[in-house]
């Protein structure tokens, strides 16, 4: 009988490797899926069936067709003036153009946000001058006093008659209790989970999970970044002796624009209601939603800011944001800064750090000392001494747990947004980044990143990672294996 059952498993796992084969995606994930089945019994088939099938193609055709007949309604009343591109970035902003009808919007005024201290009250103070809507899109919305602060402010304002909507991803609010958004329902609140993970159907939804974080108020005011709204970011947390370090940008202008139809497109994914009233795009005012508050927190503020806005996922034929990303390192001349939580790059990207630093780019990486995910962590150190050979400068903050996601290029162009330098983030999940194409503004982001790396140690500083034992290099190259599927 024992020996029945073991050919029939050794049936399902080749008939299952075979599967992972036929899928045609790339041969690194396609390795580690069939590592995985085979070298952990049960285990690893379960994984696979769970997060491994790929279902997105055939799942997302009816979204992604509504993606596109919302980019035309936004298209009606995101009318301006003849636009002047910057020569050295103007093939990529074509690109992003065409490749995710994503037009640049000129004309804004951006505000950098580098702590909870700024973003929450700014936020706060934003929701309270609201008159027609508010819109949310979030990975976390938690429970917690802060959570529960900024859950009040939304009530008082749908009392008042403000619109007020809510997007959080089902698997990011797991912890959270139903009753905490119910609340918020029987104030009046829309709040939708994004593809909620139910049996019998997990094994469709596990694995695409939305990663955004996406503010906007009246459609005149917008915030894009890493931040989660969660109490981490103003209190240290279990992860790191500080707070959560994090990057936001505040827009006001018709960027805001694109920030709504991002919005709009996953409220019609989890609502089936279409929105699309002149409304949710009004003429940008750069004045009527100043906040006192918010300027004398966010100094570093930006005018006449060209930008694009750029959402990636596994709805998408490419993966934008990685494209962007790879364009920006490779065209680069003088320095390149990026900041993530989570290292795992793919090919694409891993090639291009290292061509860079190999001919002579000022290539600098942060990256946090203590990480909230131990397995990503071992997962990254031989990528990250890999790239370290090739040139690159790896620096570890050591004030808390860095979450930001930041790139900044010879002082011409930044973008910050939800999208971590992994596979994750560039394959699987739903991101959002904007790129800004502002001399001024990257000069403001790139001293963000030099103030971080004041609290910040060098990889020659930390043997133990430097020159790891056998024991740990081997395990740094298994959980490396796994990276795809991280």
């Amino acid at each position: 009988m024992a020996n029945l059952i073991f050919i029939i498993y050794q049936v399902v796992v080749v008939l299952t490797i075979i599967h992972v084969v036929m899928d045609n995606r790339q041969p690194a994930k396609t390795m580690a899926w069939a590592l995985v089945i085979y070298f952990v019994p049960i285990i690893g088939i379960v994984a696979y069936l769970f997060f491994g099938i790929n279902t997105r193609k055939e799942r997302y055709v009816s979204r992604r067709s509504m993606n596109m007949l919302t980019r035309r309604s936004m298209l009606q009343f995101a009318e301006q003036p003849p636009l002047m591109l910057p020569d050295e970035h103007e093939s990529l902003i074509h690109l992003f153009a065409r490749q995710s009808s994503a037009p640049p919007f000129d004309g804004n005024a951006v505000s950098l946000m580098a702590s909870g201290y700024e973003f929450f009250p700014s936020l706060l103070s934003d929701i309270a001058s609201a008159k027609s809507h508010i819109h949310i899109d979030v990975y976390i919305f938690e429970e917690d006093p802060l959570g529960r602060l900024i859950s009040d402010a939304l009530i008082a304002r749908a009392k008042e008659g403000v619109e007020v909507r809510i997007i959080y991803d089902d698997v990011g609010c797991w912890s959270v209790r139903n009753r905490f958004f119910e609340q918020m329902r029987e104030a009046g609140i829309e709040v939708e989970p994004f593809m909620p993970v139910r049996f019998p159907k997990f094994t469709n939804k596990a694995n695409y999970r939305n990663h955004r974080k996406l503010f906007v108020i009246d459609g005149c005011i917008g915030y894009i970044g890493g931040m989660n709204i969660a109490l981490r970011y103003v209190k240290s947390s279990k992860q790191a002796e500080g707070c959560w370090r994090d990057t936001m940008a505040r827009i006001q202008g018709r960027g805001v624009y694109s920030l709504q139809q991002a919005f709009l497109i996953d409220w019609y994914f989890v609502d089936r209601t279409l929105l699309s009233d002149h409304k949710y795009y009004p003429l940008p005012t750069l004045t009527s939603h100043l906040s006192p508050l918010t300027s004398y927190l966010s100094p570093l503020t930006s005018t006449n800011v060209l930008l694009q806005t750029i959402t990636s996922g596994p709805n998408s034929n490419l993966p934008e944001i990685m494209q962007g990303y790879v364009n920006i390192i490779l065209a680069a001349r003088r320095y390149i800064y990026i900041e993530t939580p989570y290292f795992l790059p793919n090919s694409a990207v891993l090639f291009a750090l290292k061509t860079a630093a190999s001919a002579g780019v000022d290539v600098r990486l942060i990256v946090p000392l203590r990480s909230d995910a131990r397995i990503t962590q071992w997962a990254s150190r031989s990528y990250l001494r890999e790239i370290a050979e090739a040139g690159v400068s790896i620096f570890f903050y050591k004030a808390g747990f860095l979450h930001s996601k930041l790139l900044v290029a010879d002082d011409s162009i930044c973008t910050c947004g939800s999208a971590n330098v992994d596979f994750r983030s560039f394959e699987n999940n739903f991101e959002a980044n904007t790129f800004f194409y502002s001399s001024a503004l990257t000069q403001q982001m790139r001293d963000l990143f030099l103030a971080d790396l004041q609290q910040s140690v060098p990889l020659e500083s930390l043997p133990r990672y430097l020159r790891p034992s056998f024991g740990t290099r081997l395990l740094e190259s298994i959980t490396r294996l796994m990276s795809p599927l991280l």
